[in-house]
């Protein structure tokens, strides 16, 4: 088995705007990430990135190139089938964490369990008391999201993201609509999960200080990658005490 979670070569996204004009969104990306890597994917408005992780997530697909995922050649998918790949694949965490309003903490992070099927009511409750556990929210499980704050609310939408042991975490500028002090409190628990349970993680961020936490650091300009570079583990706020 390959130790490769992520493997894309010559990976192309071209819009086609018009009948004259096409926009090149990404221009031939590889990239290869390996399991319990903890990635941070960088760069500025229009750089690509936002393209790349809708293709990562299965969201869109590529014009051009190969990208396999956990072993799974997903390049040439149909909807249908990226679908089901990306319920049992890929688990999403949100900056603005889309969790329903009227349902209760424990039942947001049931939601990717109950639409995939074939598991119990039992059993699905006594996973998503775990991870409500995992991330620090014990004791919240009758809350509304309303009754939380934003850093609690990203930590149930962490905790929803990884109900189906997920290849990957996916994580969307997870910490921007968050504080300072909720900021690290959540990059902590993503740093947790992967240090000690081996969470492969992808991350996009506009933020030097949240970058700082994962392994390494990917950076994105006009469609191509120009940095990839690993994070100085000396400096990692991930590490500060």
């Amino acid at each position: 088995m390959s130790n490769r979670v992520i493997d894309i070569s010559n990976l192309v996204k071209t819009y086609q705007i018009s009948e004259e004009v096409s926009v090149q969104a990404l221009k031939g990306i590889s990239l290869k990430v390996k399991h319990s890597e903890f990635v941070a994917i960088m760069g500025a408005s229009g750089s690509g990135k936002s393209t790349f992780m809708n293709v990562l997530g299965l969201l869109d697909s590529p014009t051009s190139g190969r990208y396999v995922l956990d072993s799974i050649d997903v390049s040439g998918l149909n909807d249908n089938q990226k679908a089901e790949i990306r319920n049992y694949k890929i688990g999403f965490v949100f900056q603005g964490f889309n969790l329903l309003s009227r349902t209760t903490a424990l039942e947001n992070i049931e939601l990717p369990m109950m639409y995939r099927g074939g598991v119990n009511a039992g059993e699905m409750r006594d996973k998503a008391r775990g991870l409500l556990s995992l991330v620090g929210l014990a004791g919240r499980e009758g809350h509304t999201p309303n009754r939380l704050s934003g850093g609690e609310q990203q930590r149930i939408a962490i905790a929803r993201a990884l109900i189906n042991d997920p290849a990957i975490i996916l994580a969307d500028e997870p910490t921007g609509n968050l504080d300072t002090k909720n900021t690290i409190e959540v990059m902590n628990i993503f740093t947790r999960l992967n240090r000690e349970l081996g969470i492969t993680i992808i991350l996009v961020t506009h933020e030097p200080d949240v970058a700082d936490f994962t392994h390494r650091k990917v950076v994105f300009r006009d469609g191509e990658i120009i940095q990839d570079t690993p994070v100085r583990r000396g400096k990692t706020a991930g590490r500060k005490k």
